[in-house]
């Protein structure tokens, strides 16, 4: 068996890594995986070079791309099938746009919450009510703002969007059981092929 030409950098517990092998098998992109075993590494190798140190990563062909964005952006160029994407930069609807703004605030407020050493600190308070309120702005809106996409077969928001809240109860950062629209959207979502494939598991 030919090995894949792309390596993916990640961890299976990771919400933006998550995003990233929704598309890939979306997409039917075959890729090998590199899990990142420490989050507190303080060397850049940890990451496969990513400066940032963070995750995830992609080993292509074509270069490293950092980023779930940039990484599903390549994804989708080197994908056996061709799907109807919506990309963020087509949201053109100010619901729809804050929406994916949002969702992606609130994926790396998550991290920062889980992540932080002084849980009790005033800052963690402050990520923590941003969380919170963001979620309640997402449930009110997430109805009318997917209303006005595009037609498509697949949107980066929808799955970053499908990876925050299923996270949000995986790591059980806040219960979203208040968040009635949005469990909907999560239930109805999570039959797609992209998300049976890539459950949340913690690596070994």
């Amino acid at each position: 068996m030919v090995a894949p030409a792309l390596t993916l950098v990640g961890r299976s517990s990771s919400h933006f890594t998550r995003v990233t092998r929704f598309f890939a098998s979306e997409l039917g992109v075959p890729y090998a995986f590199e899990v990142v075993t420490d989050l507190r590494a303080l060397d850049d190798a940890a990451y496969r070079g990513n400066p940032a140190l963070r995750l995830p990563s992609l080993i292509a062909p074509s270069g490293t791309w950092y980023g779930s964005l940039n990484i599903c952006r390549e994804l989708a160029r080197l994908a056996p099938r061709s799907l109807r994407l919506v990309w963020p930069e087509q949201l053109e609807d100010a619901s729809a746009s804050n929406l994916q703004e949002l969702t992606l605030q609130a994926m790396s407020t998550e991290v920062e919450l889980i992540m932080n050493d002084a849980p009790e600190s005033a800052l963690a308070t402050k990520r923590r009510e941003s969380l919170l309120g963001t979620l309640r702005w997402l449930d009110a809106n997430v109805d009318a703002a997917l209303g006005r996409l595009p037609p498509r077969d697949l949107s980066y928001l929808e799955v970053a969007l499908y990876c925050l809240v299923t996270h949000l109860d995986f790591r059980h950062v806040v219960p979203t059981a208040p968040y009635e629209r949005l469990r909907t959207f999560v239930e109805s979502f999570g039959e797609r092929e992209g998300a049976r494939a890539t459950p949340f598991v913690f690596d070994r």
